[in-house]
């Protein structure tokens, strides 16, 4: 599994930096209302997305569970604390939206984290998170073709998981965008040491021999270092229902 606190100082870098960050900021806030005036990004990682969910009006806030990630987002957004999305430093009904990117699809209690969203949101308040995250490259890529057999029956972020949990306590669906993961198209050799490093562990069933045969398999694609289309995110909102 990939170490977060470990990876933080890198982590931009190779996820696509500000282009990317800028593209998903923008989807989750088209998400958000207008007079939303306080925001929790949840597993905020480094803060690079958190710092461009600013807006007029709107307070930023960011938690992650990963030091290393904390100390890089704090010096972007003031108001980041270290914590874990199950269990928030906040009161109840203490914002008026939650964001989460790239997370759910790390979590096997999602469950729980949906619910946390759902405690900490005021009545009306919106929940946005990015689902099916292994949906967001295309069938016809050859190194999800290679993948694709060995993918989680049901992973962790699948839309429908996410939307039941919210259902559960008191969220409905408010509407759904997509962006691109501008600098995220993989190549086979990156995506086979990716597998050989873990990072694919909540969402692939390949352990040990199995593994290192998938990785074998990618490195010997067509042109194994050129880029494949980049991804297209799906992001979804969910609303608390507002006090009559």
């Amino acid at each position: 599994m990939l170490d977060h606190d470990v990876e933080a100082a890198l982590y931009d870098a190779v996820r696509g930096g500000v282009h990317r960050a800028a593209a998903a900021a923008a989807a989750v806030l088209s998400l958000v209302p207008h007079p939303a005036r306080s925001l929790l990004d949840v597993g905020c990682g480094t803060g690079l997305v958190t710092e461009r969910l600013a807006r007029p009006g709107l307070r930023l806030l960011g938690a992650d569970s990963a030091p290393g990630m904390v100390r890089a987002a704090a010096g972007r957004v003031p108001g980041v604390v270290l914590a874990d999305a199950r269990r928030l430093p906040l009161p109840d009904a203490s914002v008026d939206a939650v964001s989460s990117v790239w997370l759910l699809h790390l979590v096997r209690d999602a469950r729980a984290v949906v619910a946390e969203a759902a405690r900490v949101l005021r009545p009306g308040g919106v929940f946005v998170t990015t689902v099916d995250m292994d949906a967001a490259h295309g069938p016809g890529d050859d190194i999800e073709a290679v993948l694709a057999p060995h993918r989680a029956v049901a992973p962790y972020d699948r839309a429908e998981r996410i939307e039941a949990f919210g259902a559960a306590h008191g969220l409905a669906p408010a509407g759904e965008t997509r962006f691109t993961g501008h600098g995220q198209g993989r190549t086979p050799r990156r995506t086979a040491q990716a597998l050989l490093r873990g990072e694919y562990a909540s969402r692939l069933t390949a352990r040990g021999p199995v593994a290192e045969k998938l990785a074998a398999e990618l490195r010997v694609l067509p042109a194994p270092d050129e880029h494949r289309p980049e991804p297209r995110y799906r992001v979804i909102a969910l609303r608390r229902a507002a006090v009559p």
